[in-house]
């Protein structure tokens, strides 16, 4: 039988069983002042605890949950349970619940078999026991609730009272507000009437959240201190700790709250691990939507921040961070920030393209290249099967080449870099005042607690340690006191055991390994499939090639470029799921100690992974394909059977940017959008049917009876912001890293990024279990990131527009080559010209009269020498000018944009110059604060040491003995 229970005191005459094991308690020592037991409690229907936000007292919150599976016990351990009610009323019931739990007694009674003996549960029952015992020391309070809706779970609720608030928030030096109010600085002359219009202009996009508006006054913040309670406003205790903070003060005790048995130290994260508990959580405010809802900020943040419906609203921000902590608060103000940014480069990005459209009639090498009177013959693209083409065939890919390949996008380039750095530092302010506003200042993390995993590691090390001494010792006699004294430290927490010992670079020199052999492996299988998609991008054009209809030979360019970047798309999705979980398995074996290391490490081999994954493909057309075809009659082959594939007339540019859009725009609807939705709806969905299959009759009484921790359970567990934050860091990457090749991307970005803000705000508000706020004064590891792709969008760039694109070639040709001054003659001057008859036996074409006479001359895209020049087919002149431009080009362009982006760097202060005077205002009204209350102090023992001397007085002039006698001493004569 299931019961709702709760933890209570008994008296002294009650103290005869305790839901702690006597063994148990024996061993770790724990001896309790009062007896602490199990209560059953019935079910009071005027108090549904709040819909399980509160103790079944209807007073103490639900700070958090613990849940566990409870199994029946074994015969030979049982857990005796108590009962005992004030209510007089309850007492029948209570008596016939005063009974031993199946197992022992009850079984016995029914005269049914023994349940099989598992000691694997009972050892997860006892360390339980000894672990609620242990919270209950350090001052929370527990309630436990077997009788669920969900069946075989349990539940343990627990609530931290005033005491234990006040002290861990000293412990943990939480700045909490004063009584002190001061004024911000506010803006004044001009600057005041601008804002004051902007504030206007804007309202209608600002959400309508107390927290976002913007104030004129301020608490003078303090670390909290039990000494100085009286500085805070204590008014109202219930709200003085928010859900979040008092969230965070019981789950910083759950972590160093320890299980010792069998020597092994164990907080909440290695009871997690090893399934002494299925889930720990901190429970949401209440339900989001529903007619006969308590408004909350769970609600408040549905309807003004969590709905597809305010996607033109700025985000309010400090309530995200009041509800879900400083972390993801975090998260949500970059990510605004950044879509904000997008917006200007959307702005140019589409100017460019729009440049690109209005002169792409007026560029004259398009023209040249589709006008049939020139009659220029090229030569196969592929042996045998290939004949020979007409240039005019490529006006179309030509023409569209202009659209990004014009002078604009050298400009465009400049651009976004100085755009990256401003956007950086346009952040690093915004963290600053983030910073200020929400009370950071001067905030350093603390080591965490170690790992789960890495105190089992330790605790191995430290056992096999202990044994190798053993066996040293074995043969050495040991006097009792000394046995007696190594029993004692045997017995006791492995705590010190673990303390003593630390994993070496020795211990983790496998996992190194495995490391380094597992990445260089996955790099190689990402080339290769490149590779692969390469073969089968040629033999698909030879394929094809071999086609009767005129259409489909005709468009074997873009038909092969489209299948084969779909190809790409596909692969990098499936890779992107299986390199995350590569990266945690390799990150788990290195088994940092704590969860910032495991973090940092997870999203360095995460985001090397995925980076190369996605750019791999990308970086091969930018800069590998067409640079090493060989030339007609001596041509490169792969495995000497296919041919290297070339560029287009107009270059690889317009290939660049169907790779990049299609790759861009794939990962971003299907990985980014259609996962994030598609995977928790029918992660929902089943869950339903499970529920429906369990209770199909009552289904939906059931639900509606659910308590808020019952309902919490069914979300899904947070998993953490590396995932969010990863595909942000992609997605900029497409950005900046080629955006000389799409001027669109950040367009693309822009309209991705509003969808994403209010899908991930959904899903933290409605899908997940409300995550454990956790401090932070910056986005870590991410900011450095963003800094080293920024640099690297330079570089990428500059070889984009100098190798490419066209743009270089045609500046020589302007400037050294054309007669006229113009670009007439420019695609005959990067023509080269070759002699059929020099071809290599068997690489001909099959057809070569499929043009309707008889070629002698073709013509490929090169600078070398013509077939009728003494060193015939050699690289010319042309090719080593236009080549030492390029570099040129990069040093020139990598240099100055590189000084433009410091120099921004430089001219923007990283803290805004009100917020520097506002944390030097803090600091002078928290020392005025101090000073004048201890010249309150130093007044009051004035006037105690004034009126002891006015007492003295008269036993100067008076004897010894009046002066006892006086009133003044009320004790009178000793």
């Amino acid at each position: 039988m299931r019961v709702n229970e709760k933890y209570s005191t008994l008296p002294a005459e009650d103290r005869s069983v305790h839901i702690i094991n006597i063994c148990a308690i024996e061993d770790i020592g724990y001896l309790p002042s009062e007896g602490t037991l199990l209560n059953s409690l019935s079910v009071d229907p005027d108090a549904e605890c709040r819909h399980g936000l509160y103790f079944r007292d209807g007073r103490r919150k639900v700070d958090y949950i613990l849940v566990y599976h409870p199994k029946r016990p074994s015969g030979s351990r049982t857990l005796a349970r108590r009962v005992q009610h004030s209510d007089a009323a309850l007492a029948a019931r209570g008596a016939r619940q005063d009974q031993l739990l199946p197992g022992k007694g009850s079984v016995g009674a029914a005269g049914g078999p023994e349940p099989p003996m598992d000691y694997h549960e009972d050892d997860k029952r006892f360390r339980r026991e000894e672990y609620e015992g242990n919270l209950l020391e350090s001052g929370l309070e527990l309630e436990r609730d077997e009788d669920t809706k969900i069946h075989g779970v349990g539940f343990v609720k627990i609530h931290a009272p005033w005491n234990v608030l006040c002290r861990e928030a000293e412990f943990l030096k939480l700045k909490m507000p004063t009584k002190k109010l001061y004024h911000i600085n506010e803006t004044r002359g001009l600057l005041k009437k601008i804002n004051s219009v902007l504030q206007k202009i804007t309202d209608p996009i600002q959400p309508k959240v107390a927290e976002h508006r913007p104030q004129t006054t301020k608490r003078l913040s303090y670390p909290f201190s039990r000494e100085k309670q009286h500085l805070f406003d204590l008014s109202d205790k219930d709200s003085f700790f928010d859900s979040k903070t008092r969230s965070t003060i019981v789950y910083e005790i759950l972590k160093r709250t320890t299980c010792t048995k069998a020597k092994y130290s164990m907080g909440i994260t290695s009871l997690l691990a090893n399934g002494v508990y299925s889930a720990a959580y901190p429970l949401h405010d209440g339900d989001y939507e529903g007619e006969n809802v308590d408004f909350n900020d769970r609600k408040l943040l549905y309807q003004e921040w969590a709905s597809y419906g305010v996607f033109y609203k700025y985000q309010p921000i400090d309530l995200v961070r009041k509800y879900f902590g400083e972390k993801i608060g975090l998260y949500f103000a970059w990510l605004g920030v950044y879509t904000q940014m997008l917006i200007p480069a959307s702005v140019v990005g589409i100017i460019v393209f729009l440049y690109g459209c209005a002169t792409v009639d007026e560029n004259i090498p398009s023209m040249e290249m589709c006008d049939q009177r020139h009659n220029i013959t090229m030569c196969p693209l592929c042996d045998k099967t290939c004949s020979y083409w007409k240039m005019s065939s490529a006006c179309a890919t030509a023409r569209a080449s202009h659209l990004f390949d014009n002078p604009a996008t050298v400009f465009f380039s400049v651009f976004m870099a100085l755009w990256a750095a401003t956007f950086m530092e346009h952040w690093k302010r915004k963290q600053m005042r983030l910073r200020y506003h929400w009370d950071l200042t001067g905030f350093e993390e603390e080591e965490d607690h170690p790992r789960a995993e890495y105190e089992a590691r330790v605790l191995e090390k430290s056992l096999r340690k202990e044994s190798k001494n053993k066996e040293k010792r074995r043969h050495i006699p040991e006097e009792s006191t000394n046995k007696w004294r190594q029993r004692v430290k045997t017995a006791m927490a492995g705590v010190k055991l673990t303390d003593k010992v630390k994993l070496t670079w020795r211990d983790r020199f496998p996992a190194y390994f495995t490391n380094l052999v597992s990445i260089v492996f996955m790099i190689a299988v990402t080339f290769a499939i490149v590779l692969g998609v390469i073969i089968y991008r040629i033999s698909t054009a030879a394929a094809l090639a071999m086609n009767s209809s005129p259409s489909v030979r005709s468009n074997i360019r873009v038909t092969v470029t489209a299948t084969a970047v779909i190809i790409n798309l596909v692969v990098i999705i499936l890779l992107d799921e299986v390199y995350g979980c590569i990266a945690r398995w390799l990150t788990k074996i290195e088994v940092p100690k704590t969860e910032k290391s495991f973090e940092e490490r997870l999203i360095f081999k995460a985001f090397l992974l995925k980076f190369v994954n996605s750019y791999t493909p990308i970086f091969y057309v930018a800069f590998f394909k067409g640079r090493f075809v060989g030339r007609p009659g001596d041509y490169v082959y792969i495995f000497r059977s296919f041919r290297m594939e070339e560029c287009a007339p107009g270059g690889c540019l317009m290939e660049l940017c169907i790779q990049l859009s299609i790759i861009m725009l794939g990962k971003q609807l299907i990985q980014n959008n259609l996962f994030e939705i598609g995977i928790p709806k029918m992660k929902k969905f089943i869950r339903y049917l499970r529920l429906r299959r369990q209770s199909p009759s009552d289904h939906d009484e059931f639900v509606k009876r659910k308590q808020r921790y019952e309902v919490d359970y069914t979300l899904e567990p947070f998993a953490g912001l590396t995932p969010e934050y990863m595909e942000m860091i992609i997605q900029f990457g497409f950005v900046t890293l080629f955006v000389a090749s799409f001027p669109l991307a950040p367009l693309f970005a822009l309209l991705n990024n509003i969808i994403e803000i209010r899908l991930d705000a959904k899903k933290f508000v409605t899908e997940l279990r409300r995550p454990v706020a956790v401090r932070a004064k910056d986005i870590g590891i991410w900011y450095n990131i963003l800094r080293g792709v920024g640099k690297l969008a330079v570089i990428i760039n500059a070889f984009v527009i100098s190798f490419t694109s066209d743009f270089i070639p045609r500046l020589v040709y302007l400037y050294m080559y054309s007669e006229s001054g113009t670009m007439h003659g420019f695609v005959n001057h990067t023509l080269s010209s070759f002699n059929v008859s020099d071809f290599q036996n068997g690489t001909a074409p099959n057809d070569p009269l499929d043009l309707g006479y008889e070629v002698q001359i073709c013509r490929y895209k090169d600078y070398r020498e013509p077939p009728w020049s003494e060193h015939k087919y050699d690289i010319s002149k042309d090719f080593w000018a236009v080549l030492a431009a390029r570099l040129a080009f990069v040093i020139v362009f990598q240099n100055l944009v590189m000084f433009m982006s410091d120099f921004v760097d430089w001219v923007i202060p990283d803290i805004p110059k009100d917020i520097s005077q506002q944390v030097h205002k803090e600091k002078v009204l928290m020392v005025e604060l101090f000073m004048r209350e201890e010249q309150g102090k130093q007044q009051l023992l004035d006037t105690w040491m004034e009126k002891d001397r006015k007492k003295d007085e008269p036993c100067n002039n008076h004897s010894p003995k009046a002066c006892l006698d006086s009133p003044e001493y009320p004790g009178g004569a000793l």
